[in-house]
């Protein structure tokens, strides 16, 4: 008798626990900022295609980045151009932008960055609080003594010097510990690219695609731009977004794709 009334309790003491557990599951949500000025559209056969595929096609590229809520925590991915960069600075800043729903720099947890192109990380010296998620390739890049060119090392000098928290990452990273936001390896773009995976509880999955794909077409057909880091690399890391789209019923927003960026509502709406 005290045997089942002992598996009794435990059972009752298990379903108290997972009931607890879903009801306290933190609410994920998704926000798009404008963070650039788009130029003209501009041809892309010269320079998104190694094997010249798009012919007369022009396309108007756009400049995004995100807002991911976890509960009460908060993550950026990607920061856009900076303030300062002539013809393409965002018309509001991040900061600003936050403004608009009490949301303080020092508020958010982490900024996620994609990889180390200056329309990705212009804004990132705003938030030295946060802790700062990135390619493990990507930030020896960032860091090295002499930094390539075109790898956008200055807005990371506090992260540099030690002065804010990075966590360089060779493999993917759930990010909040329980499945809702994945950091995806995807290099080839750059050495250390990352992608994002976010699993709304209405919408459904979101993959924040970095520079993994530039648009539509280039996603359609596996285009690989010519100033690519690694050919291989560019194609297997489209096949692998490709495959968690189909497996998860996935939305793919395409960041620099003004026909796929609309998927998403603009901040301060969220999608959820």
């Amino acid at each position: 008798m005290n045997r089942a009334l002992t598996t009794l309790a435990f059972g009752a003491s298990l379903f108290a626990s997972l009931a607890g557990s879903a009801h306290a599951a933190p609410e994920v949500s998704l926000a798009r900022f404008e963070c650039g000025t788009p130029q003209e559209p501009q041809a892309v056969n010269p320079r998104f295609s190694d094997t010249y595929s798009y012919g007369d096609l022009k396309l108007q590229f756009v400049y995004s980045c995100y807002l991911i809520k976890h509960g009460d925590e908060y993550m950026l991915w990607d920061t856009g151009h900076a303030m300062t960069m002539p013809k393409v600075a965002p018309k509001v800043s991040l900061v600003d932008l936050l403004a608009k729903i009490d949301l303080k720099p020092d508020q958010i947890k982490y900024v996620g960055i994609s990889h180390y192109h200056a329309d990705h990380t212009g804004q990132i010296a705003s938030f030295p609080k946060a802790t700062l998620l990135i390619g493990a390739r990507e930030w020896d890049a960032i860091s090295a003594p002499k930094p390539a060119e075109g790898v956008n090392f200055k807005p990371f000098e506090s992260w540099i010097k030690g002065e804010s928290k990075v966590e360089p990452q060779t493999l993917d990273k759930d990010v909040f510990g329980d499945g809702t936001v994945m950091l995806l390896r995807t290099p080839g773009h750059t050495p250390g690219h990352s992608s994002l995976l976010v699993k709304l509880p209405q919408m459904g999955p979101v993959i924040l695609s970095g520079d993994a794909v530039h648009f539509r077409e280039n996603y359609d057909s596996d285009g690989v731009p010519s100033f690519n880091y690694d050919r291989a690399q560019t194609v297997a890391s489209i096949e692998r977004i490709k495959k968690i789209a189909s497996n998860l019923k996935a939305t793919l927003i395409i960041q620099h794709d003004a026909r796929d960026i609309e998927k998403l509502p603009v901040f301060p709406a969220f999608a959820k």
